[in-house]
């Protein structure tokens, strides 16, 4: 069963909108939790302009209480720029996965200037700078993830860095809508990663609409969705939108 992590972001973005909590991250994540969500997903930025250090320590509290509880497994999820600097409260993406321990940490190649994450590591020129931040990742007993773009070849330079997935940015998919050649390009991405020793994730603008076709994906371990889930709860409401990415992946996943 493809695992969906719901990245809360967005809830985040509106809180900080205004002064105080509300709405509150940790209660509309354990409203997605209780919906069926497989786990959660963050991505902090040294600016703040959603999740906050704060949050990431407080959810991985929820994610933890919650696995206690449920007795299944609830997976925290932290996305973030590893070279990123400290900033204020910002400790560093390092720095917060020792704080809080997540299951899964994915290595993103985004700058402070991006509005969103727009493309996939260049292996080619970061590895080496990569190496020692996976080793650190993995001695914490964290599994590592590297947001990618349907590459065979970075594929392969990911494999030899010795993570243990990859997340193949979506972005370009979502955005061609009904382009069958490049669809078939993530699907052998996505089979070849599979082949290699690799374990696939898949995550950027994915939604009801979409997500149903590229849940087929060979190999597909999990998909990140934010953006569009949240646009969905104003329709639906947030433990009815969760639901029916929850329903669609169980429908389509081979």
């Amino acid at each position: 069963m493809i695992a969906l992590s719901v990245n809360v972001n967005k809830i985040a973005l509106i809180r900080n909108s205004r002064e105080g909590n509300y709405p509150s991250v940790v209660d509309y994540a354990s409203t997605c939790i209780d919906a069926g969500a497989d786990g959660i997903t963050v991505h902090p930025r040294p600016d703040q302009r959603h999740i906050r250090p704060t949050d990431v320590r407080e959810l991985s509290e929820l994610c933890r209480a919650k696995t206690t509880i449920a007795g299944t497994a609830l997976e925290f999820n932290i996305e973030g720029n590893p070279f990123a600097e400290p900033l204020g409260e910002y400790p560093g993406l390092l720095a917060l996965v020792e704080q809080t321990q997540p299951q899964q940490c994915t290595l993103v190649p985004d700058s402070s200037e991006q509005l969103t994450s727009d493309h996939g590591f260049d292996l080619s020129t970061s590895a080496e700078k990569l190496k020692p931040l996976v080793a650190a990742l993995q001695a914490l007993d964290v599994r590592v993830s590297l947001f990618m773009d349907p590459d065979k070849k970075q594929l392969d330079l990911a494999r030899q860095l010795g993570v243990e997935r990859i997340e193949l940015y979506t972005g370009p998919y979502a955005a061609a809508q009904d382009d069958l050649a490049l669809l078939k390009n993530y699907f052998d991405a996505a089979r070849h990663a599979s082949d290699i020793g690799l374990g696939v994730n898949a995550g950027h603008d994915l939604n009801l609409h979409n997500l149903g076709q590229f849940a087929t994906a060979p190999g597909l371990l999990e998909v990140s969705i934010g953006h569009a889930l949240i646009v969905d709860a104003i329709d639906r409401g947030l433990a009815p939108a969760v639901k029916a990415y929850k329903t669609l992946l169980e429908k389509h996943h081979n």
